[in-house]
């Protein structure tokens, strides 16, 4: 496990760690954690105009579902984990994302769970293209409070080479 504060060489002026940062193998484990709200669900659910009642209707899930109450949004889930992850190592420093694989959700998610989050640098290479960025390869993972995987993905971002002095 790293401690990604005890870096030497000098981060983003906006906290982001560069291309020649990352090392693949690494695991961050993220400082930042956060409770899940009904309203988290329900904004979310209804900006992006989702109207499943598995995230929304507390009556419908306590009738007609296995879990007895609302799933939170597993998009929100997916946006949260990798948000999450961007204070402790991209921000400032991505140019942009280029997708993500391999998303999963193993295990539900409620309101008033606890999410924390762990980033492994699975690969990384310089690009063909910019001489002044390189690709990183994140597996992102979210655990609610009892450790169990809520959530997990690959991610490939596309970002900064440390500036030339």
């Amino acid at each position: 496990m790293s401690d990604i504060t005890a870096r030497a060489a000098p981060r983003h002026p906006r906290g982001g760690l560069y291309f020649e940062d990352f090392v693949v193998g690494e695991r961050i484990a993220h400082r930042l954690t956060r409770t899940v709200t009904q309203m988290d669900n329900m904004l979310f659910s209804n900006m992006t105009l989702n109207p499943q009642p598995l995230h929304i209707d507390a009556h419908f899930c306590a009738t007609e579902t296995e879990w007895g109450q609302p799933l939170m949004n597993s998009l929100f889930t997916l946006g949260l984990m990798i948000g999450i992850s961007v204070n402790d190592t991209t921000v400032g420093t991505t140019i942009a994302n280029l997708g993500m694989t391999d998303v999963r959700f193993p295990a539900p998610l409620f309101e008033g769970d606890t999410v924390r989050c762990t980033t492994d640098v699975a690969d990384k290479r310089e690009s063909r293209s910019r001489p002044d960025a390189g690709i990183v390869e994140f597996i992102h993972r979210a655990y609610k409070q009892d450790g169990a995987l809520v959530a997990e993905c690959r991610r490939q971002a596309f970002m900064r080479k440390r500036p030339q002095a």
